[in-house]
């Protein structure tokens, strides 16, 4: 995927202050971070709300289309709040994949930028040309430096693009095919992260486990990578697992580190339908890798997420889901009704699940996993475990990834960035109260 250019204003450098949102996934915050390091190089200042801005940022997502209507809300939300003097520019996936389109239908925007396409505020309205025929810029986002951490914690991305090709998902068309960051400039990247504060480091890729094989070519290096990062910081976290990929050694790596959470993209339990997704597995095959897994390490925690009415899913295919769901016994998981993407193999197929269907089988999974959750959660109560406090009264242990599932209540005099021994007294849904030990 070619990278970001950088984003630079017209207005004069004492009075220029800019305002980020972002919108997605941890990868679309780090390349925030790299956006938002770039700007402070060029000498912006971050601006405390988007109302005293001289420039506004919105990086989209385009991944669903409940995201890429979340990505215009907000665009013209801000559009309304900014300074009438103050610039906006659309940048992310969503104004890579529809840039012209989004261009003409939003002329609220200063400027929509595709990943590559340099723009100067203050002039000609921009729409990214096509990915595909753009060779690979010199300048790319992997490769920037960032601003020091906001929090004891930090996602690192450590390839961009994916080489998959599974039937519903869009990311390769306009991030291209995998490429993966040097094995040094990442670990500089970390110890320059832990020398200002940041305990641990949550690694993420569209495909994380094959860090170091791009396009077919070289060697998976993410066990090496795993063990390297843990040497320079208290904790590491892994997002983003495909289960083919989840081999003995990388187990026993992400259990060596202390953190033992898998975060495995599943999508379905229905083999038939997986295939169809053209995807690897079924429920019999996760099963007993999760078991293995439990086996070697009983405290390990579970995240997955799973697609609700891809075309084809038959109500056979939905029963297995859910009692794949009661089996598994996962801490987390997220639903997602299907999103046909144009371009996709998917979005060709037949067999669309009637939308009702699609929030029927949704609400009962859903229900059926809160209930898993909760029973989790409860039965940690009197344990003692090991959290670090991300803010005033907020941290999490092994058991909890940041941003994306519950966390551990704690006395608001613990220290930000401290890793201290709680007893868990108490839960409520997905959250978890404790005191010092």
């Amino acid at each position: 995927m070619p990278g970001f250019r950088p984003v630079t204003s017209t207005l004069p450098a004492m009075s220029r202050t800019f305002w980020v949102e972002t919108l997605g996934c941890p990868k679309n915050q780090v390349d925030t971070d790299k956006l938002t390091g770039t700007m402070l190089a060029d000498g912006l200042v971050p601006a405390g709300a988007p109302e005293d801005a001289d420039l506004v940022v919105v990086n989209t997502c385009a991944f669903i289309e409940e995201a890429r209507r979340e990505s215009v809300e907000v665009i013209l939300d801000l559009a309304d709040r900014k300074p009438a003097s103050a610039e906006l520019v659309v940048t992310g996936c969503m104004a890579e994949r529809y840039g012209s389109e989004l261009a003409s239908a939003l002329p609220e925007a200063d400027a929509v930028v595709g990943f590559g396409v340099p723009v100067t505020l203050g002039q000609t309205r921009t729409a990214p040309s096509s990915v595909a025929s753009e060779p690979v810029p010199e300048f790319d986002l992997l490769n920037l430096a960032r601003p020091p951490a906001s929090a004891p914690w930090a996602y690192v991305k450590v390839a961009e693009g994916c080489d998959r090709a599974c039937g519903f998902c869009a990311i390769p068309s306009f991030r291209g095919r995998q490429r993966s960051r040097a094995f040094d400039s990442l670990l500089s990247e970390v110890s320059d992260l832990a020398a200002g504060g940041v305990r641990e480091i949550v690694l993420v890729a569209q495909d994380l486990a094959a860090y170091g094989r791009d396009q077919g070519r070289g060697t998976r290096a993410i066990v090496p990578l795993v063990g390297a990062v843990a040497e320079r910081v208290d904790r590491v976290r892994l997002l983003y697992l495909y289960p083919s990929d989840l081999t003995d050694g990388l187990v026993e790596a992400i259990c060596a580190t202390g953190v033992p959470y898998f975060d495995l993209s599943l999508q379905h339990a229905s083999g038939p339908l997986l295939r169809r997704m053209r995807r690897w597995g079924d429920g019999e095959r996760f099963l007993a890798r999760i078991a293995r897994i439990r086996s070697a390490e009983p405290d390990a925690a579970f995240r997955s997420s799973f697609i609700v009415g891809y075309p084809g899913e038959t109500e056979a295919d939905h029963d297995e889901l859910l009692a794949f769901v009661a089996e598994a016994d996962l801490d987390w998981a997220g639903f997602f009704a299907y999103s046909a993407e144009e371009g996709t193999y998917a979005a060709g197929l037949a067999g669309a699940v009637a939308p009702s269907l699609v929030d029927e089988r949704l609400a009962e999974l859903r229900e059926l996993q809160d209930g898993i959750t909760a029973r989790h959660r409860d039965a940690l109560i009197g344990s003692v475990t090991e959290v670090l406090v991300d803010a005033p009264g907020v941290a999490r242990s092994h058991r909890e990834a940041p941003e994306i599932d519950g966390i551990v209540a704690v006395p608001g005099d613990l220290a930000v960035g401290e890793l201290v021994k709680v007893l868990v007294h108490g839960a409520a849904g997905p959250d978890l109260e404790a005191s010092r030990v």
